[in-house]
């Protein structure tokens, strides 16, 4: 999903879900606090990237106000990849662009773009979430991508809406009419549904 030349030795996985210990005393809805626990990770591990997060119940987005309510939504519906920003990424499988926008409001994706992809006669997208304002310079509708290309960067904190740099790589089946947007994150009463329009990234990347 990354730069080309970090080897998937570099790669390990990373847990921030309600039930990690280790994030009960810590604050990681702030950027820095996060990035810090996320560095500690990566040098425990030797790593370069973390990676995880599919359907995992995070705190991560409590203190954001789109995301609480009545139910809050604290689900993630995608994989994510921490790494530092600037980090290039790379095109998964050949697509074309559907879609694409600054979704700049605190809590959301920032910088996004999203992929339509053809296989034999089923249609599905691939979200790509937090990037840098300049990964959405020379897009247009319809734009080619072979696989292994280069599609876009991380963004800064400031750029990608308030939190530490990573990727959020998300499919899914149907768009429900959305351009440039889709949640990535759910409540517990419509898990059932996202869970099926949004299937395991890992069907795809085979991790």
């Amino acid at each position: 999903m990354l730069d080309a030349d970090i080897p998937l030795a570099d790669y390990t996985s990373l847990d921030l879900s309600d039930t990690n210990t280790d994030l009960a005393s810590l604050d990681i809805t702030d950027p820095n606090i996060c990035q810090t626990y996320i560095d500690g990770v990566l040098i425990r591990n030797n790593a370069r990237v973390a990676y995880g997060g599919y359907l995992e119940k995070r705190n991560l987005y409590s203190d954001k106000a789109s995301f609480s309510g009545e139910e809050a939504r604290n689900i993630h519906l995608g994989t994510d990849f921490w790494a530092e920003a600037g980090t290039r990424v790379l095109v998964p499988l050949t697509g074309t662009i559907h879609s694409f926008q600054n979704n700049a409001m605190v809590g959301d994706y920032g910088p996004t773009i999203i992929l339509e992809h053809r296989l034999e006669d089923q249609i599905f997208f691939s979200l790509y979430g937090h990037l840098s304002l300049d990964s959405l310079q020379g897009l247009h509708l319809g734009k080619r991508f072979l696989a292994g290309e280069g599609l876009a960067s991380l963004g800064t904190p400031d750029i990608n809406v308030n939190y530490a740099p990573h990727l959020h790589f998300q499919l899914i089946l149907d768009l429900q009419g959305k351009m440039g947007d889709y949640p990535g994150v759910c409540n517990a009463n419509t898990m059932d549904f996202y869970a099926n329009n949004c299937p395991d990234p890992k069907l795809l990347l085979g991790y």
